[in-house]
């Protein structure tokens, strides 16, 4: 997989994470950034940006000058109090390994026999050739990106920076540009623009002089293009803004470009011209192919959500929320029509990784993760852990070697995770280490403390959590047995180190240094096997106090303490040489030099003055034997740039006489990972270059496999007898669903053997799988499932199902599957339905869906129950306006359209916070206290939920009259609800002028349709509810104020300039005084002939409509008008009810039938029919 950072392409900002480095503010103690008590593991604090420092150090410009004063011998010192510690330590490491190396002269003229002596007897102080050169106009610069390509390039190229976190951009940069190493530099600011702030640089992998630099998008967002290792440059517009960059691992032109809106765009010409491939790219999830596995070079996989409208949500729900594709297409060719999707079903977001011969996804269903993987690009198959895992979290760490290391969270995890080993596909796990730590990196990632170490196959180190204290285990067999790692025998001192195992072992802190400048905590190098260098303590349990180095010759069975502090350890000459750094916060000059892996170190100077060290570069050719440190000499200095060689400590390239054989071993057993192999090592104390073709590798053998080399196969767990047993949940006699009568399966003995282990013969026939004869098998574990796992899905759209059979056979049993709505198909066999059976519901409802399989031995059924639905678009809340305290009401949510499937209905009743819920529009609530309330409804159909909220008046009792107007208002009614709640405000407030009634016992109501009609509610005082009696004629006489106002034709108002508006009371109408007892009245009597006067005044209007004009004028509109209103009060109990059937149209419905909240105790309009009906959904 393709890493910048093996380009050298390297960030140097605020005390260093990542690729990044920076200016180190000194602090006052030089204390360790891992030098913390266990319970406070070191969590480097968060700049804007993801620009981290390290633990305590502090903005530049505080704490540099009260470390200064600090050094003895005035401003800078004469680093005697680094001398006399640094020779403390080389003593001590001398002592405990016996006679050191006797350090050759500076100019490399020869042996010595002890150090060269100053006439005044005192040891000459060695040096290493070295030149420091600062950059001139950057000391107000706080980053830095440096290339060094290496590879027989003598070209250093620098990027420095000003970046203000207040404002989170950069706002000032230089570029500076070597050829001789680092020895001296140029800058280029006016090559590439000197008002142009550039902010990131980039290399081509396969072409190191190719260069693009970047512009800060908080500018001008443009990119400059260089093929000549920076010397010239040329500038392009951009019209996005490039957040990150993906080379090909082959095509050196061939560019990927991620911008800032999430866009993915592709260039062919190394970004002179760019081309938009797809939108919606998740972050870091797109890959260029990889050779010999995808068919075309330029095809990229890519994760793409879909657009859902789930963009809204925060980060924490984005995952669980938004659901994405896993897609593949060519970079010039990414159309709609050209894309294709290897894996047909969304995806998780996050979730793709194509890495090796391998692709891995994610699907949650049933609040369940589920892995898939693809092999060499075959159909995806699902990863089968351990049945009761549970996973929670799972990350692949390595796929190297056709095999897949990947760490587990399970269900009672929460700090640590279970390391888990696959089979050669990438299917079936089994457990390797449980409980191992976790910890977060510098950009929230998860960091799995488990290190593989380099040159050596098989061998692994980790840090596992055993009853709270964590403690490091080393294998040699990639995981199949772990033992703790053992002590140094002394100590630097050379006294014996008294730990006994296994309350007592070395720990180690396996954190890989994010940062090209810093060695990390632990290293080794392919080109220097056996050799690894680490941070720990001796212990009982891995602590962050008490911490030295400690270095291993021999792979990891033996180890020697070589500081008591922590250092930076760099490997020369091809890891013949080591460099080692001390790790500090206070200004240094010196630095030591081991050619015997580390049993004894010469120390050299490489600066007359103490440097603050930001970081330091070796080169990456390795060869060279050059080093670059990036520091400053004080607080406002500029950078300083110290460039060391170290080939005139190199007396002479080595020969045959300075090397030795080592043998591969795991605590004295010769075969490792089925093998024999030698080494050949540079002799302690040959002081040669190695050279770069140097060969280690003298002898590779295969041995005859043994029990070490099996592990146990998928469903087996290893017993204290090292036997393999079936686990409680699996069955060994279950045959493989892939397997048909009179085919062959492999039958496992429960072992298989360690991938990439090479032993032969000896127990490998004992522990193979056995080819054996496929029995039939009646068809068992029949399940039905949608490809997006949900059980709703919209009329009109695919419904893909998958048939999945537990056991069977696959090639001999027929498949039937009935959809429900009277289709069904029939299969032969699996075959032809392995990518999913697709069919398209013409209507909404809740289908049966059954499969059905059958075969010579019996048969299976599955049953699915599928909701299809048509998506909601209106729902208009029907309700009172004014209703009596303690008496039923009716309500009744209208849905549009009206075909919508299975309706759930969620209602809300005045302050209540748990809703009632139905499956029926209507329902029906008593309110028990008055004044205003509330009622709201939600419709939910699949995904979708729709809301609407409406307010009623709750009184004892109250009174209603019907109200008409002018025939002129009738011209200006446009009949939509807005215009009918305006009126009604003008009307009141007309009548409140008028009378001088308080304004809350008035209500108005206007209806919907023509004529325009209203209804006049006339309520009691809010105070006087319960003196009723008394009140009653106080309501009475407001009514007659009212009356004698309308009937005078005092109401009126102005609609606009030159119409003015009558309001008249709608005679023989008027609603008797309404409460909640049961006696009878003569209003009652009155509302009844009312009733009879306007059924019959209907039914004249009916016949001689044509023979009275004006009243034909009314009664052909009446047809635009509900076919039911809903009076206040009930006179029956059964109330009219709406009948979707009779609505007329979606706009009708919405802006009159869906208003209607007609209050009263009388119908005042006929029922009229209409022949329209509600569209339902369209089938696609």
């Amino acid at each position: 997989m393709e890493r910048l950072a093996w380009t050298w392409l390297l960030l140097l900002t605020w005390c260093s994470a990542g690729a990044d480095i920076a200016r180190r503010p000194c602090s006052a103690s030089p204390v360790s950034p891992r030098a913390r008590p266990p319970q406070e593991p070191p969590q480097p604090p968060q700049p804007p940006r993801g620009l981290p420092r390290w633990p305590g150090s502090r903005e530049r410009g505080a704490g540099r000058d009260e470390a200064l004063q600090a050094l003895p011998g005035g401003a800078w010192g004469d680093g005697d109090e680094e001398d006399e510690e640094e020779e403390v330590a080389v003593a001590r490491a001398r002592r405990s390994s016996g006679a050191g190396l006797q350090p050759f002269a500076p100019d490399g003229g020869g042996r010595t026999e002890g150090l060269p002596l100053k006439e005044d007897g005192r040891a000459r102080e060695l040096r290493l050739t070295s030149t420091s050169f600062a950059l001139t106009g950057d000391s107000a610069h706080n980053q830095a990106m440096v290339h060094w390509s290496g590879h027989n390039s003598s070209v250093i190229l620098i990027l420095t920076k000003l970046y203000d976190f207040n404002l989170g951009s950069v706002t000032e940069s230089s570029l500076w540009r070597s050829t001789d190493y680092g020895t001296t530099y140029e800058k280029l600011n006016d090559k590439v623009g000197l008002k142009t702030v550039l902010s990131y640089l980039y290399v081509s992998p396969t072409n190191k002089r190719k260069i693009m630099l970047l512009s800060d998008p908080e500018i001008e967002s443009s990119i400059l293009i260089s093929s000549d290792e920076g010397a010239t440059y040329q500038k392009y517009r951009l019209n996005f803004y490039i957040q990150s960059l993906l080379f090909h691992p082959k095509q050196e032109d061939w560019v990927l470009a991620y911008s800032l809106d999430q866009k993915l765009y592709s260039s062919m010409d190394f970004g002179r011209r760019w081309q938009l491939m797809h939108e919606r790219i998740t972050p870091n999830r797109f890959y260029w192919s990889v050779a010999g596995l995808d068919k075309e070079p330029d095809l990229v996989h890519m994760e793409a959500r879909t657009a859902d409208g789930r963009e809204c949500l925060s980060p924490a729900l984005i995952r669980s929320a938004l659901n994405a594709h896993y897609i593949t297409c060519r970079i010039q060719e990414c159309s709609e029509t050209t894309r294709s999707g290897p894996f047909l079903r969304s995806i998780d977001t996050s979730s793709l990784v194509v890495q090796d011969e391998y692709v891995f996804i994610q699907v949650t269903a049933g609040g369940r993760a589920n892995y898939y993987v693809s092999y060499k690009r075959e159909p995806f198959a699902q990863i089968k852990l351990p049945k009761y895992s549970l996973p929670k979290d799972m990350h692949i760490i390595s796929t190297d070697e056709n095999q897949v290391f990947a760490a587990v969270q399970e269900w009672n995890q929460n700090d640590t995770y279970n390391l888990y080993i696959s089979d050669i596909r990438g299917v079936y796990f089994t457990l390797a280490l449980e409980n191992v730590k976790s910890s977060r990196g510098l950009e929230g990632n998860i960091i799995i403390d488990l290190y593989e170490v380099a040159g050596i196959k098989g061998v692994f180190l980790a840090n596992k959590k055993i009853e709270d204290q964590i403690k490091t285990f080393i294998t040699y067999n990639k995981g199949r047995d772990w033992r703790l790692v053992q002590a140094p025998d002394t100590d630097l001192r050379g006294d014996p180190v008294q730990c006994q195992m296994p309350f007592c072992s070395l720990h180690l802190h396996l954190q890989v240094s994010e940062n090209p400048y810093t060695s990390g905590s632990i290293s080794s190098k392919e080109t220097a096997p056996g050799l690894l260098v680490a941070t720990g303590n001796i212990g009982s349990e891995l602590s962050y106090a008490d911490i030295g180095m400690f270095v291993s010759s021999d792979g990891g069975n033996s180890w020697r303490q070589i500081f008591e502090e922590e250092y930076n350890v760099w490997y020369l000459d091809w890891g013949g040489a080591l460099v080692a750094m001390k790790h500090t916060s206070m200004p240094i000059r010196h630095l030591w030099v081991s050619f015997d892996e580390g049993r004894s170190w010469i120390k050299y100077s490489f600066t007359s003055t103490p440097l603050f060290v930001d970081g330091s570069l070796v080169d990456p050719g390795i060869e060279t034997q050059i080093m670059t440190i990036f520091g400053h000499f004080s607080l406002r200095s500029e950078w300083q740039l110290v460039k060391v060689d170290y080939k005139s400590i190199f007396s002479r390239r080595c020969n045959k006489d300075d090397y030795q054989t080592w043998h591969l071993h795991n605590q004295g057993e010769p075969c490792v990972m089925g093998e024999r192999k030698i080494y050949k090592k540079r002799k302690p104390g040959a002081q040669c270059a190695l050279g770069r073709d140097y060969s280690r590798t003298v002898v590779s053998e295969p041995c005859v496999c043994a029990d070490g080399d099996f592990e146990c196969d998928y469903g087996y767990e290893r017993h204290s007898n090292s036997q393999c047993v079936p686990a409680f949940w699996f069955n060994p006699s279950s045959l493989s669903k892939d397997c048909s009568f009179g085919q062959s399966y492999l039958n496992s003995t429960g072992y298989r053997r360690i991938v990439s282990n090479n032993c032969t013969d000896g127990l490998r026939e004992k522990y193979t799988a056995k080819a054996e004869k496929c029995p039939g098998k009646a068809p068992r574990g029949l399940h039905i499932l949608t490809t997006d796992g949900k059980l709703v899905t919209e009329q009109g759209h695919n419904a893909t199902f998958i048939i999945l059979m537990d056991e069977g056979d696959l090639q001999r049993t027929n498949i039937q599957l009935d959809f429900g709505d009277g289709i069904a198909v029939s299969y032969a066999n699996f075959s032809p339905i392995e990518d999913g059976i697709r069919h398209v519901y013409k209507s909404a409802g809740i289908f049966q869906v059954t499969a059905y399989a059958e075969n010579s031995l019996g048969s299976d059924t599955a049953v699915l129950f599928l909701h299809v639905v048509c998506p909601l678009e209106h729902v208009h809340l029907s309700v009172p306006f004014v209703a009596i305290r303690n008496k039923e009401v009716n309500v009744t949510a209208v849905v549009w359209p009206s075909q919508s499937g299975t309706l759930t209905y969620f209602w809300w009743f005045g302050n209540s916070t748990k809703p009632v819920i139905s499956l029926e529009s209507s329902i029906s609530y008593t309110f028990a206290t008055e004044g205003m309330n509330t009622i709201t409804v939600q419709v939910s159909a699949g995904s979708t939920l729709i809301q609407d909220t409406k307010e009623i008046a709750v009184h004892e009792y109250f009174q209603s009259q019907l109200l008409s107007f002018s025939p002129n208002l009738d011209y200006h009614n446009p009949d939509i609800p807005e215009w009918r709640q305006d009126i009604g405000r003008v009307i009141k407030g007309a009548l409140l002028q008028v009378t001088g009634i308080p304004d809350e016992q008035i209500l108005v109501a206007v209806f919907p349709g023509l004529p325009t009609s209203a209804e006049l509610f006339i309520l009691p005082h809010k105070n006087t509810t319960e003196r009723r009696k008394g009140n009653e004629g106080d309501l009475e006489q407001i009514v007659e104020i009212l009356f004698n106002a309308l009937n005078q034709n005092l109401v009126q108002f102005e609609l606009k300039p030159g119409v003015e508006v009558v309001v008249y009371v709608t005679q023989l109408t008027l609603a008797p005084l309404v409460d909640s007892s049961t006696g009878h009245s003569s209003s009652a009597m009155l509302m009844l002939l009312s009733v009879v006067f306007v059924g019959l005044a209907v039914f004249l209007i009916y016949k001689f409509k044509r023979k009275i004009p004006w009243i034909n004028f009314y009664a052909q509109v009446q047809h635009d008008k509900e076919q039911e209103m809903i009076g206040s009060v009930s006179q029956s109990e059964n109330p009219p009810k709406i009948t979707l059937g009779e609505f007329t149209d979606p706009e009708e419905l919405m802006d009159k039938e869906l208003d209607t909240r007609v209050i009263g105790s009388i119908s005042t309009i006929a029922n009229s029919e209409s022949t329209k009906e509600i569209p339902n959904c369209t089938s696609v």
